[in-house]
This record gives structure tokens, sequence and C-alpha cells, in this order.
């Protein structure tokens, strides 16, 4: 009995593993053209074409912040520096992490937001991903815009019956604000 089961064991192990090591290259690919997915919906193309002609998923950045780290993507056209896209997150959403894109221009103003990941409850936090909710942030800047919802006191309409996923939301905005803050810093020294 214990024979036939440790050889199951290791049959599935191995076909397991196998498994893993035939798909590793394909999922991490899928991940690149999911982060490039989000970086083109945070920046939104002009007349004139893309808003970004450069590949910031191959030029990241990872940037320190509340003992975590953020991955941040600069945007270029012709060479120069048009602005960022940072990947954030936060842990206090209704039913776990939700995971953002947030585009800011070179001037700090929101350019566009993308939700990459949620586990929010369907027809009501999942709202956040509709452009009804996510509109509102762009061409804002955090500097005068108050990252946080009405009912505390800040600019933000949060989406009807799902104010903790709406402060989540925020939450997840502002630490991309933070980590953009520190980029433009450590970038003018």
């Amino acid at each position: 009995m214990v024979l036939c089961l440790t050889l199951v064991c290791l049959v599935c192990s191995a076909l397991l593993g196998g498994v893993y090591v035939l798909t590793k290259d394909k999922i991490a690919m899928e991940q690149i053209r999911k982060t490039n997915d989000a970086i083109s919906l945070v920046f939104p193309s002009g007349e004139d074409g893309a808003y970004f002609d450069n590949q910031p998923s191959s030029e990241v950045m990872r940037v320190a912040l509340d003992g975590d780290s953020v991955s941040v993507y600069p945007a270029e056209k012709n060479g120069e520096l048009v602005g960022y896209a940072v990947e954030s997150s936060t842990s206090k959403g209704f039913n776990g992490t939700i995971v953002v894109m947030v585009g800011f221009d070179a001037d700090g103003n929101i350019m566009g937001t993308s939700v990459i990941s949620h586990s929010e409850t369907p027809g009501l936090g999942s709202k956040m991903t509709e452009p009804s909710f996510s509109s509102q942030f762009v061409g804002r800047n955090p500097a005068s815009f108050r990252l946080s919802v009405s009912k505390d006191g800040g600019d933000v309409d949060a989406i009807t019956a799902s104010t903790i996923t709406s402060r989540a939301y925020c939450d997840a905005l502002d630490r991309a604000w933070r980590v953009y803050q520190k980029v433009v810093n450590d970038n003018s020294k």
C-alpha cells in the first residue's frame, strides 16, 4: 500500500513539474503582454498616435515603498520622458488584494487607471473597473485632488454599496502617487 501510494505521488509530482517547465515561458510572456496592455490603457492614444513610443515594460524600475517593491514603467516619446505607469496594489479590498496600473504624465496628472486583478464581489465592488467610476480620476492631480472617498472628506465619489472597495481603490492610487513622487524626486537630483 505504501509503495503504491509513493509511486502515485512520484508520478503526479513528475507530471506537475513537467507541466510547469512546459508552461513557464508562456506564462511569463502572457504576464508581459498583460502588463503592456495595462500600460497602453493608462496612456490614451492621441491624434498623433500612441502616447509613448518606447517599450516601458522592458525598462521597469523597482521602487521601495512601505516595505514593498513597486514596479514603475517610464513612458517616452521621441526619447523624451512623458510620464510613468505605476503598478500599485492594496490589500484593503473587500475580498483581498486589488492591483492597478496608474498612468501619470510628466506634471503628475493621472492619465488613466486600469485594474489588473481583483477578487471583489461581482456586480458591486467589480464596478471599479467601469468607466463610470474610474473616469473620475482622469486628468486629476493628486496634489490637489484628495484620493479618498467623499464620506471620508475626499474628492472621490464611491461606488454605491461598495465603500470598502472604493477606499481600497483610492489607497492603491495613493500608493501609486507616492511612488510617482519618489521617482520624480530621485530623478531630479
